[in-house]
């Protein structure tokens, strides 16, 4: 195999661990639910602007992904693959999924927060506003453990294209990626894994 197609796996798979942006949200907003039911609002604008700034880079990191996956399944196995090969089918529709996700969040959902946080000149943040940023902040924060479920999957799936896994341990890989997204939207995950 040339250099040059080891360097574009590593570009894929560099990109795959850097699309952990929604575990790292969810920790960020759990860890801000630590403090307590009222709105601080420079840690309410620190966390925003962490969370509006991630979804750019998440766009880039999800580009890389999709173009040198084509690439490399052009390469490697063809285009026609991704129609013919279950695992390579699913993983495309899983990135696309995400990609559309994100892009919903960023164009949607996300502008609307920053519309609601940009009427607050400091503390204390008026009781409407934060009612109202309550439901956007949970339709993103549920939107987040599904995009890592879906990241997880992906991930599940990729090690699969040439060498299948047993599909009762695909089957329970992918439980577990659930158990565990789920595990990471309802509460802080201090230890890892645990």
């Amino acid at each position: 195999m040339p250099i040059w197609e080891d360097l574009l796996k590593f570009v894929h798979i560099l990109g795959v661990v850097f699309m952990s942006v929604p575990l790292y949200n969810l920790v960020l907003v759990n860890e801000r639910a630590l403090l307590g039911p009222g709105m601080v609002y420079s840690v309410d604008r620190y966390m925003e602007n962490l969370i509006r700034k991630s979804a750019l880079r998440c766009h880039v990191f999800q580009a890389t992904v999709l173009a040198s996956g084509l690439l490399l399944t052009h390469l490697e196995l063809g285009l026609s693959s991704l129609f013919t090969e279950w695992i390579l089918a699913a993983k495309t529709l899983l990135l696309l999924t995400l990609m559309g996700l994100l892009s919903y969040i960023h164009f949607s959902v996300q502008p609307r927060i920053e519309q609601l946080l940009g009427q607050v000149q400091g503390d204390p943040v008026p009781q409407e506003i934060a009612a109202a940023l309550r439901p956007l902040r949970v339709r993103r924060k549920r939107l987040a453990g599904v995009c890592l479920f879906l990241v997880v999957t992906a991930v599940i799936l990729g090690l699969q294209v040439f060498d299948p896994f047993n599909r009762w341990l695909t089957t329970i890989l992918i439980a577990l990626a659930a158990l565990f997204a789920w595990r990471v939207y309802k509460s802080p995950v201090r230890f890892g894994w645990i």
